[in-house]
């Protein structure tokens, strides 16, 4: 008796499969790349390397960080402003901005032991590596944006906002009273106050 052959799960691409071997593949060119340059120099010469690489990764994280702090902070000043004067609140992307997340992505492989890491890292911090990730990256998202649908993101960011009509938040709950089959909580005897202006 023969049983069928299991069907692999579904949407489970060749790049996730052939991904832990990648991983193991990197580590033993990670070792093997020590191990060269600690028989052509030595033990300690490779310990300040990757000492190095863990202090300048940690630079370049602290760095982003910052410039992603100081650029979301401008982005909120700027929304409040423009919400106070009743023009429409956009999302400005500056110059400055763009390319944190690889900056701080090559960061952590700065970080990472190893040799061939720290190679990609540093190239990854370079000004024309980063503008053509930047760029690529931009273009991806803005294609799946529009396969998702014109307006979609929008429309969900407007519907997530509820203001009064002179631009205060409200703040409460909602209690449903017309659930039918439920009984709604009673106003007079309720763990919560009525609202009250």
């Amino acid at each position: 008796m023969t049983t069928p052959p299991t069907a692999r799960p579904a949407g489970r691409s060749k790049r996730l499969r052939f991904l832990p071997l990648g991983i193991a593949a990197w580590l033993v060119l990670e070792i093997w790349l020590l191990l060269q340059v600690a028989q052509a120099t030595s033990g300690f010469v490779v310990f300040l390397l990757l000492l190095a690489g863990v202090v300048l990764g940690a630079y370049v994280i602290k760095r982003a960080g910052r410039r992603a702090f100081r650029s979301l902070s401008e982005t909120l000043q700027q929304a409040q402003t423009a919400a106070a004067a009743g023009e429409p609140v956009t999302a400005p992307q500056t110059q400055q901005s763009r390319g944190n997340g690889l900056t701080m992505l090559a960061g952590l492989l700065l970080i990472m032991p190893g040799l061939l890491s720290d190679a990609i890292g540093l190239v990854c911090l370079l000004p024309p590596v980063r503008k053509a990730v930047a760029r690529r990256a931009e273009k991806s998202f803005e294609k799946r944006l529009a396969e998702a649908g014109a307006g979609s993101f929008e429309s969900a960011f407007q519907q997530a906002r509820i203001h009064r009509p002179d631009g205060k938040v409200v703040q409460g709950e909602v209690i449903r009273d017309d659930v039918p089959g439920e009984p709604g909580p009673r106003r007079d005897d309720g763990p919560y106050p009525p609202i009250t202006s």
